[in-house]
Parts: structure tokens; C-alpha cells; sequence
């Protein structure tokens, strides 16, 4: 599956790509008036990037919402829920790995950032053991992360600015990954707005944010000047997960649209003064009470909607599309297995799986396992490190073993996870009666290209009993598994 993403297009008509991995780890920041056309790259961003990782969106004018049909994101309002049942709804999302979007258009500009800080501070603090890779985007991100102070209290601010601080300078070693959009660096602390290393700069007209946005990119001062002629929907890219030398990038169509959205003009209606003004007189009465806003729909219960971010749904198919598979309830624990084994060969021919971490790999595993309707928990990341391992051994998960494959099994259960993989590799050699791997198939295994680690390794393994190094005088290497009678055949030359 590949990590990259069109953007759109530069004015030669080449695809602008994202490496979705590598912007993981290196943040991005947007810039541009309103109207330039920043959540609409955000948009196109979200929807090209859904399949691959986790999304969070802090949305402060509900703009957002409109991804949950298509793309399975659950919506959470912000103004329904407490301090508490906020922290809890984030805990509950870095545990099951949800595609959210916080929307905040209910609330005042301070309640936004409590709320917002709130929520990003939760996300912050999960267990280490759910540190799993996800997209953070924040719209409007000078609103919660202000330059300067405001009509807020300063409580608010440093709370906010807290957050967004810690998403980006140390979120990134917790799989946070922050997508930032502001209408004007001048706004954005710089010490958020420092953190990011790639860039999309759209269309500004101040000089001190046009300087701001050259010095980024990398331009000359007397360049600034094309960032104020750029088109609606037009961006100057640069960093290591889109381009090494900056370019210019027209953003591509998005298959959602904000709830809200006017396009084009809407001339008034035709009729004369006279009658206008008697329409608006009609029946008015000194008394008559203000127009009031229809009453929003009563929020979500907690309990609902905890129940979806644990077990999200897969999207609507559009009419037309082929049928789904059967669901998981379906399949009985044999054919659960089977299928969770194909998914594991599959990744496994993937050259480069070894050497990814592990929480990585747990989301490529989970995003495989929803494309087959099988439950994205179908494995904790414990348990999938484990099924990894043994794929990569040569064993599987599923249908009867023979003997000699149980009694292996067995012994497996006491080696640490890390060292399981090589382990099984040697084993499979042994019960098949097969040559010792070579130092650079263990290495392949292990995820490592330092043959120095593979050495430790095989004599970690040695020391705790696991194995039975030997040697010939011709320097052949074969390996003992003590108490199960097994050995390898003697490393071929």
C-alpha cells in the first residue's frame, strides 16, 4: 500500500504528492487570506490520506463534519459534553484508533480553546502502548495558538497554547502528527508555527506575513511578492514529505463540501418597493418578539457515541459499487484466523514491513482488516506483534500444527517479542531440515542492517537457553534448539 498522496497538480501538470509517512514526522504548516483556499487543501488532504492513518480534526466552524458519511469520521460536538467526558471521548479515541472531528462551531471563541485544549491535552497524555501514528489538523490555528493575548482570559490562552505547543514540538514521539492551517503567521505563535517543516503558503497580502512566508520557503525578499499574486486554490510547497525546492501546486477537486458553502451569486428577487415593504410590514405588531434561531438537534449521548468510536462503521458504498464482504459476525474463529493470516502474508511480501515500528505496521494491519469488513480490534498491538512475528517465521496462526510446530510454539511463548521473529525463522530451518539463515536473512527478520545486532542477537537467544550455537572447522554455523531434539543443517558456504 503506498504512502503517498496526490495534493494536486504544479503548472507543468505532474502530480504534487505527500509522503503521508514522512509527513508524520515532520508536521505542516498552511498559510492563506480567507478565501485563499485552505480548507479546501485540508479537505482534499483528509480525504486522499482517510485509508491510511488515523485523523483528528479540530474544527472550530464545523466545516469538517460533512467527511463522517463518506469516510466513517464520527463527529463529536463540542458544546454537548464536560471538561471529564471530553477527556474520556479523546482516551477512547487513541485506544480504537477513531477518525474524528471535533466540531466547535457552538461555542464562543474562550470555550473553543478550553474545549480544544482540553480534548489535545488527553489525546497528549495516552498510555505509551497507544502511541499509534495520527493526523492532527486545526483549522483556523491562530485562534488557539494567538501570538499575542486577546479578548480571552490569559487562563484560556495558556491553556490553549499549552496544547498546541506540545502537539507540535513533542507530539510527533507519541504518533501525533500536527496539520496546521492560519489565515496569517503573524497571528500563530512562532514557537507552534517553528515546528513544522513542510509547507503550503497561499495567497497573502501584508508584507510582514508575505516575509514570514519567503523566509520559509526559502525565497528571496524581493520574491515575496508572487505569494500576494497567486490564484484561489494555488499554494507554494516545500518540505521533505512533498518537494526538496519549492513549488507551486494547484490543489485538485475534493468529493466533500462544507455545509455551508456559496458559490457563485445570488441576484435579489424581482419585485417592487411597494410590495417588499408591505411583505415586511405584514401583520407586524409592537409586540412581536425577536426571530430566534431554530433550537440545534439535541446532542448525542454519551454512551452512543462512545459505543461508535469503539467499534466505528465502514461508509455508505456509493450505488453501483460491488458488494462488501460478509461481515466479521459471519466468520467463525477458523475462517477469522485464516483471513487475519492471508492479511499477514500479504503485508509480509512487503520487503521493507520488517523494518517499520510496530505501531506502523498496526495501522497498515488495522486499515487492511476494515477494507475486509474484519474488526479493526481483531488483534490488540500486543497480540498483532506476536502474529507479525510469527509470519515472518515461517508460522501461522491458524489450522492444525504438527508436533514439532506446537512444541516450537511453546517455547516461543517465552521470548520476548523482539526476538521472536529470528527465533521461528531458525526453527522453521530446524523442523524442515533446512540450512542455517545467513546472517543477512536474519537481519531481513529482525528489521535491522547491522550484522553486529544479528551477532548479539544469536548470542542474547544462546545465553537464555532458547538455542545451541555450533561451528564447524569450515566456519559453517547451525543451530540447536535444546530439548526438542531439533537442529539446523549447517549454514551453506
Amino acid at each position: 500500500m503506498s504512502n503517498t498522496i496526490i495534493i494536486g497538480n504544479d503548472p507543468a501538470g505532474a502530480p504534487v504528492r505527500i509522503d503521508i509517512e514522512e509527513l508524520l514526522a515532520t508536521r505542516l504548516l498552511v498559510q492563506g487570506n480567507s478565501g485563499s483556499g485552505k480548507s479546501h487543501l485540508l479537505r482534499r488532504l483528509l480525504e486522499q490520506s482517510a485509508a491510511l492513518v488515523q485523523q483528528v480534526v479540530i474544527d472550530p466552524e464545523g466545516d469538517f463534519v460533512t467527511l463522517a458519511a463518506p469516510f466513517g469520521h464520527v463527529v463529536i460536538d463540542g458544546a454537548a459534553y464536560g471538561s471529564a467526558e471530553l477527556a474520556e471521548l479523546a482516551a477512547r479515541i487513541r485506544r480504537h484508533r477513531a477518525s474524528v472531528v471535533l466540531a466547535l462551531d457552538g461555542l464562543d471563541l474562550e470555550a473553543q480553546m478550553r474545549c480544544a485544549a482540553q480534548f489535545l491535552s488527553a489525546m497528549f497524555d495516552a498510555p505509551r502502548d497507544q502511541w499509534f501514528p495520527a493526523l492532527v489538523v486545526v483549522d483556523e490555528a491562530q485562534m488557539f495558538a494567538p501570538a499575542a493575548a486577546g479578548d480571552v482570559s490569559d487562563e484560556a490562552r495558556r491553556l490553549s497554547l499549552a496544547a498546541m505547543t506540545n502537539l507540535m514540538c513533542r507530539g510527533r514521539k507519541r504518533g501525533l502528527a500536527g496539520v496546521i492551517a492560519t489565515q496569517r503567521l503573524a497571528k500563530l505563535a512562532k514557537n507552534v508555527a517553528a515546528e513544522a517543516s513542510n509547507f503550503l503558503m497561499g495567497r497573502t497580502f501584508l508584507d510582514i506575513d508575505m516575509l514570514r512566508a519567503a523566509d520559509l520557503l526559502g525565497m528571496e525578499r524581493r520574491q515575496a511578492e508572487q505569494i500576494r499574486d497567486l490564484e484561489r486554490g494555488h499554494f507554494l510547497a516545500l518540505g521533505p514529505a512533498i518537494t526538496r525546492r519549492p513549488i507551486a501546486a494547484r490543489i485538485g477537486p475534493a468529493q466533500t463540501a462544507p455545509r455551508t458553502s456559496i458559490s457563485g451569486l445570488i441576484p435579489p428577487p424581482e419585485a417592487p418597493a411597494q410590495d417588499m415593504f408591505a411583505l415586511l410590514h405584514a401583520d407586524l405588531q409592537d409586540d412581536t418578539p425577536p426571530p430566534t434561531r431554530p433550537a440545534p438537534p439535541p446532542p448525542e449521548k454519551l454512551d452512543s457515541l462512545i459505543d461508535r468510536i469503539s467499534s466505528p462503521q465502514a461508509p455508505d458504498l456509493p450505488a453501483g459499487a460491488p458488494s462488501a464482504p460478509a461481515p466479521a459476525e459471519t466468520l467463525s474463529r477458523e475462517e477469522m484466523d485464516a483471513a487475519l493470516d492471508d492479511i499477514l502474508a500479504e503485508m509480509i511480501q512487503d520487503d521493507e514491513a520488517p523494518y517499520r515500528p510496530a505501531a506502523v505496521t498496526y495501522q497498515d494491519f488495522t486499515v487492511r482488516c476494515r477494507m475486509l469488513r474484519l474488526p479493526a480490534n481483531s488483534l490488540s498491538l500486543a497480540g498483532f506483534r506476536r502474529r507479525f512475528a510469527m509470519a515472518l517465521g515461517g508460522f501461522n496462526g491458524s489450522g492444525e500444527q504438527s508436533e514439532a510446530e506446537q512444541a516450537v510454539l511453546d517455547l516461543a511463548r517465552a521470548v520476548p517479542d523482539d526476538l521472536l521473529a529470528p527465533f521461528l525463522c531458525i526453527a522453521r530451518a530446524a523442523i524442515d531440515q533446512q540450512s542455517c539463515p545467513n546472517d543477512e536473512q536474519l537481519a531481513h527478520i529482525y528489521g535491522t542492517r547491522s550484522p553486529g545486532r544479528v551477532r548479539r542477537m544469536l548470542e542474547h537467544l544462546e545465553k537464555s537457553g532458547f538455542i545451541v550455537l555450533r561451528t564447524d572447522f569450515g566456519g559453517r554455523r547451525s543451530v540447536g534448539l535444546p530439548g526438542l531434539n531439533l537442529s539446523t543443517a549447517p549454514q551453506e558456504a
